[in-house]
């Protein structure tokens, strides 16, 4: 659960400047009040000829050090100076002291976090990604770091300064009228006392608005992420009304629970503001006029207090912001508290920070139990042994385990029992980056990025020659289609692969995957969603492959697994069958049932 404390550490790094850049604002709001007062001294000399016994000691010192006499025009004089320094020289240095450092601060905030977020997201387990879309998770990140770096120059530079300069205005009424200066006390803790209440109330329906507002991005990511099915299923009017739904709900949940709130509150905040200024006036003038305070006490103690009231409004201006950003703040830090996967890889550069392994390709699932809910295993009791440069099938219907197996195989998650021996050693006790680096998988959906050919071949490897790259190319039969790009390898392929055929994006998938080099290479339903010419390319591709390490074959499509060395079927989470082709066909189980419905060409269930 975040905390407000978590807010604070977001600026840990940079609390010592923080400080000093807070300190240097409140010293300035300080010294503002020495106008007032000086202005009230000069009054009082104009219309009496003296000033506080406190002003004329100093303005001695300076005389006695200047050797000049202490008259009417030397307090003056002295007076103005004082004004003089505290406005015209201090003006071009307050910039530099105070408002640099509040931006400096978020500034290098948003850079370290921004750099931890992507840390963060790298580093989570996959079951997160399955419950949490990318239009969810990028709005909080978004949302969290630009509130924090809009939120910190109005906390710093303002809020506290100006509660700063508040609490010296009191200490100046009470130096020359204690009276006023309780009543002002009184006022100020009711007004900031109910303005928080309220405030904590509204922070509330923020954290409400939060969620609405996130359930509609989440929504609109999906929309643009299957905007070929909306399409092709004609739903945009559909599609069109929900959003609206939920865009009315938000617009109705701000105006009348969040934003109405407001306005009663400041409603509220003027009227008594206003009174207390007022009172302020009466009791002033009173006392001036029964001789308690000078005329010059007079205009300086309504000098201050009409300051100090009017820093109300925009300290609650900038408590409102704050109120407002607050949830979004807090729903940032939750996410940087999700803890990370076990699958979770390093994130160092450094060759000299992961272990170098090299492996001969034996694999062995040990009898091996899993579920992604301790109560219902989706694998029971596997044991299979998978010997170097062997291939190795996997079949069965839906549903019966064949892609958990291998999640398992890459660690992105952990056998509830049993173990997974590559080379007999457990994969748990493995560095997981080095381990996975001599893996390889081609998935059914080859993930592209939008850069170049050349870029996507060479994203595991990018270490790898040109004539690498070229020999990958030629096994994977993407010499094939090179020659059609406009610009070759230097072809931008575009969002997801868009300018590629599905069985081009399948074929660079197995060259980007041999440029691993890797001791156990997985092919996750390469084919099954290709056309028959596409799927005789990428099968011809896998058949130069086989034999040269240890391949793992799950395939729906059985003629992709024909030639494998041992066919493993899976039925229900348990190893039903095992044998080659021909062996389990004389069986007359599963794989003979399986083989019969594909040659019919009736489905599988």
């Amino acid at each position: 659960m975040a905390t407000f404390k978590d807010i604070l550490n977001y600026f840990r790094p940079y609390w010592a400047i923080a400080l000093l850049s807070i300190a240097a604002s409140s010293l300035f709001e300080i010294i503002d009040l020495v106008v007032p007062y000086a202005t009230g001294q000069i009054l009082n000399v104009l219309s009496t000829g003296t000033v506080d016994p406190l002003s004329e000691r100093a303005i001695a010192i300076v005389a006695a050090w200047g050797g000049w006499e202490l008259n009417r025009n030397t307090l003056i004089g002295v007076l103005l100076a004082v004004i003089f320094i505290v406005t015209v020289v201090r003006a071009p240095l307050q910039p530099w002291i105070g408002a640099w450092f509040h931006w400096v601060v978020p500034l290098r905030s948003r850079r370290d976090q921004a750099g931890s977020v992507m840390g963060k997201i790298l580093s989570l387990p996959l079951e997160f990604y399955d419950e949490n879309n990318p239009g969810r998770i990028a709005g909080r990140v978004a949302r969290g770091l630009a509130n924090h770096t809009w939120t910190y120059p109005e906390i710093a530079g303002q809020l506290i300064p100006k509660l700063v300069r508040v609490f010296g205005i009191f200490i100046v009424i009470s130096l020359i009228e204690w009276r006023i200066a309780l009543l002002f006390l009184a006022s100020f803790v009711l007004i900031l006392g109910f303005t928080l209440r309220k405030l904590k109330r509204l922070i509330d329906c923020e954290d409400v608005l939060d969620r609405y507002m996130e359930n509609t991005e989440s929504h609109t990511s999906e929309i643009v992420t299957n905007i070929k099915t909306v399409k092709a299923f004609a739903t945009e009017a559909t599609e069109l009304k929900r959003q609206t739904q939920r865009l009315e709900r938000e617009y109705k949940f701000v105006v009348y629970r969040i934003h109405r709130g407001y306005v009663y509150l400041f409603t509220w905040q003027r009227s008594v503001i206003q009174s207390c200024v007022f009172g302020v006036l009466g009791l002033t003038l009173w006392a001036t006029l029964q001789g308690q305070i000078s005329l010059g006490h007079f205009i300086t103690t309504l000098t201050i207090s009409s300051m100090a009231y009017s820093e109300l409004e925009p300290i609650s201006v900038i408590a409102e912001v704050f109120a407002r950003r607050y949830a979004s703040m807090l729903r940032f830090h939750e996410f940087m508290k999700q803890p990370i996967g076990v699958d979770a890889a390093s994130l160092a550069l450094s060759s000299d920070a992961v272990r170098d392994y090299q492996f001969t390709g034996k694999v062995h699932f040990s009898n091996m139990t899993f579920g992604y809910e301790s109560d219902r295993p989706v694998l029971q009791d596997i044991d299979l042994l998978i010997e170097p440069n062997q291939t190795v099938a996997l079949v069965g219907r839906s549903g019966s385990g064949k892609s958990t197996l291998v999640k398992l195989l890459f660690r992105y998650f952990e056998p509830n029992s049993g173990q997974i021996l590559v080379d007999g050693q457990d994969i748990r006790s493995l560095d997981v980056t080095g381990y996975r680096r001599r893996l390889a998988i081609v998935h059914q959906e080859v993930d592209v990025f939008n850069g170049t050919l050349l870029d996507n071949l060479t994203y595991g490897n990018p270490k790898a020659t040109f004539e690498e790259v070229e020999s990958a190319c030629h096994i994977a039969r993407v010499d094939e289609f090179i020659h059609q790009l406009p610009g070759g390898y230097r072809t931008v392929v575009g969002e997801r692969g868009v300018r590629l055929s599905g069985g081009q994006r399948q074929r660079l998938g197995i060259a980007r995957a041999l440029l691993m080099n890797p001791d156990v290479l997985v092919f996750d339903e390469a084919t099954s969603s290709l056309d028959y010419e596409s799927e005789r390319s990428i099968q011809l591709a896998m058949r130069s492959i086989l034999g040269t390490r240890t391949t793992l074959i799950i395939a729906h499509r059985l003629s992709t697994v024909r030639e494998a060395d041992k066919i493993v079927v899976l039925d229900q989470g348990r190893i039903a069958e095992v044998g080659s082709h021909e062996e389990l066909l004389r069986h007359g189980g599963i794989y003979h049932r399986l083989h019969a419905l594909q040659e019919t060409g009736e489905l599988i269930a």
